[in-house]
């Protein structure tokens, strides 16, 4: 009698643990993302269907990041590792073959417009309307393959938020169209800028060059002080992942203030001015355009 009641607990237990119905969570594709706007795309196509790990964390440095062991994990558990690609992740390479996710990879920048500095690839291209709407077919139509039974519900995920960057991109061009574009000059950190600049006819200066691995030499500082000079320039601006000091130095020999603070890399914190990329865009247009404030036309 003991012996059956034994086995019935079991079969019991069986059936509670293994048996059990899978809840939204469980049937969520486990989505691994390099860095914080490339989470907030898979969040806002994927809903309920999706559950991210996010690598690299809000307001860090995507270039200088040391992948943890937690990393490894993470991508050995996921159904898809998405990153950006054009060298911007230069440790992520490492991390799939390790894990030996190569056929679960997605470069998210597949087919976009690209721009170059000498030889090397300008990786930043999220921050172009155009290509960021590039960005989200890949990652759309990667999680409809995966997940088929909810085609409909991401498809129409899909084309509200391309619908929301339509309308953000209508409204602040039709802002920016005030100031004329010999006057649309600004000063960064470093070149993280190039596809915003070439969207929306913005000349970007910096002393650092694509990536912050890099030390801005003597020649680079003075150049850009010259520069400043020159046109009289008076929108400078620090970056979230940057160091402060060598924009504040280029403030003090010019006399120009520093106007804020622009979101390249990664996104502020949730309670911050760029918590989603799509406020992350509207902070940073906004930004520029107030500094251009004393030459808009009406």
């Amino acid at each position: 009698m003991r012996r059956l009641k034994t086995s019935f607990l079991f079969a019991l237990l069986y059936l509670l643990v293994v048996i059990r119905p899978v809840s939204a969570d469980e049937s969520a594709l486990r989505i691994v993302t390099s860095f914080t706007i490339l989470e907030d795309l898979v969040r806002e196509l994927g809903g309920e269907h999706v559950s991210v790990v996010n690598l690299v964390p809000r307001n860090s440095d995507a270039h200088m990041y040391r992948p943890k062991p937690s990393d490894s994990v993470a991508i050995s558990n996921a159904d898809l590792v998405v990153f950006n690609g054009l060298g911007f992740e230069g440790w992520i390479d490492r991390l799939i073959k390790d894990t030996r996710k190569e056929d679960k990879q997605l470069v998210a920048s597949t087919g976009v417009s690209i721009l170059t500095n000498g030889q090397e690839i300008d990786p930043h291209a999220w921050q172009s309307f155009g290509n960021i709407r590039i960005y989200v077919q890949n990652i759309s139509g990667k999680l409809i393959s995966l997940n088929p039974l909810y085609a409909d519900n991401l498809e129409a995920r899909k084309d509200e938020y391309l619908e929301k960057i339509n309308q953000l991109e209508h409204q602040l061009q039709s802002k920016i169209a005030n100031t004329p574009i010999d006057k649309r000059i600004i000063v960064t950190s470093h070149d993280a800028f190039g596809y915003l600049g070439r969207e929306l006819d913005i000349k970007f200066l910096a002393p650092i060059v694509l990536s912050l691995d890099a030390e801005a030499s003597a020649l680079d500082v003075a150049s850009v002080i010259d520069r400043i000079r020159e046109l009289h320039i008076t929108g400078l601006f620090i970056e979230n992942i940057s160091n402060t000091r060598l924009l504040k130095i280029i403030a003090a020999e010019t006399d120009a203030t520093i106007g804020g603070r622009l979101y390249s890399d990664a996104l502020s914190e949730t309670d911050g001015p760029a918590a989603t990329y799509l406020e992350m865009m509207r902070h940073n247009i906004g930004s520029l355009i107030r500094a251009f404030g004393a030459h808009q036309t009406d």
